[in-house]
């Protein structure tokens, strides 16, 4: 082997190690060009991870409360909407009692009894409302219903007021079978006795929501409109005149109901503020920390772009020569 013939094995060599050098630099620059990470983290923080760890702690935080938060929106959502259908029913059924007590007519007096079965319908429909598979209404058991159908509301009322013919002993009794723990709870409420846990949704702060089916203004709604939804069943055989008393009676009660329904829906409301506000919060906190993890490790995307440049420039020159040097070897073999 000649003396030249080496050196072009020690150039080929030289040049295909250079190639392979330029071709790795690009590979990392594009990297960082892509991404916008630097590729080599451990030199960026000569070594220390500590503070990029804390941050993508602090991340993981903020990311599972931002589900807590979206889980408590929409429970606080759903409530706020079932509350609102409720409160609607009782308003709507105030009104019409109000102005069928005025009418001493048995037409009327049916009428009003069917519109009171039809807004229970309703009401027990908006209190056994679901949000993201769980009841909103039945404490710590979320996964029954915290109420059956009304006709087994109606039916176990019914059994209570039999026989009644007095305004008051009705009320009464009415009354004392919804508070009876061994009525409406017993018969008629599927959920836990426990309300549900608070609900987290920043590092301090937890909303709570004690509201079952068995608050007392929910019931209180729910007896006065199953009371006016049996009126007219022949079975209990009022006589017109009380029909007329009786719904009157109803009416007023139900417009005092109103605002306790109210009350509840301002304080389900004040828990969906607080969701929002901690919603915000946390993006904020989140939005932050993401600006500081990729201050970082980011890779300028400026002098990255300059630095690939460079580099394929090089490359480019690297291929001529190696194309040059391969040429002159041709040529001086062929002598």
């Amino acid at each position: 082997m000649t003396l030249n013939s080496i050196g072009d094995l020690a150039r080929g060599l030289t040049l295909r190690t250079r190639s392979a050098e330029i071709k790795s630099q690009i590979e990392t620059l594009s990297y960082e060009m892509s991404t916008g990470k630097v590729q080599d983290i451990s030199g960026r923080l000569g070594g220390d991870y500590s503070h990029l760890l804390d941050l993508d702690r602090s991340l993981e935080r903020l990311d599972a409360l931002s589900i807590a938060t979206a889980e408590a929106r929409l429970f606080t959502d759903a409530m706020q909407l079932s509350l609102t259908t409720l409160s609607g029913s009782v308003a709507e059924m105030s009104a019409s009692l109000l102005s069928f007590g005025t009418a001493n007519q048995t037409v009327t007096h049916e009428q009003a009894s069917v519109q009171a079965r039809n807004e229970l319908d309703t009401m027990i429909s908006a209190l056994n409302t679901r949000a993201g598979g769980r009841s909103l209404y039945s404490g710590t058991s979320t996964d029954v219903s915290p109420l059956p159908s009304a006709e087994t509301l109606l039916t176990a009322l019914q059994a209570e007021l039999t026989g009644l013919t007095s305004l008051t002993d009705i009320q009464q009794a009415a009354e004392d079978w919804f508070n009876d723990p061994a009525g409406f709870d017993a018969v008629m409420y599927q959920g836990g006795t426990d309300t549900l846990a608070p609900m987290q949704i920043s590092e301090n702060e937890r909303i709570t929501l004690p509201i079952t089916a068995t608050d007392p203004a929910l019931k209180d709604a729910l007896r006065d409109v199953a009371v006016a939804a049996l009126a007219t069943d022949d079975a209990l055989g009022w006589t017109p005149d009380l029909r007329t008393a009786l719904f009157t009676q109803l009416g007023v009660e139900l417009a005092n109901t109103q605002d306790a329904t109210v009350n509840l829906r301002a304080q389900v409301g004040a828990a969906e503020a607080r969701v929002e506000q901690a919603a915000t919060r946390n993006a904020a906190a989140k939005t932050s920390a993401e600006h500081a993890r990729n201050a970082l490790i980011a890779a300028d995307p400026y002098e990255t772009a300059a630095q690939l440049q460079t580099v394929q420039f090089q490359l480019e020159s690297l291929y001529s020569v190696t194309v040059r040097n391969a040429n002159l070897s041709l040529v001086n073999f062929l002598r």
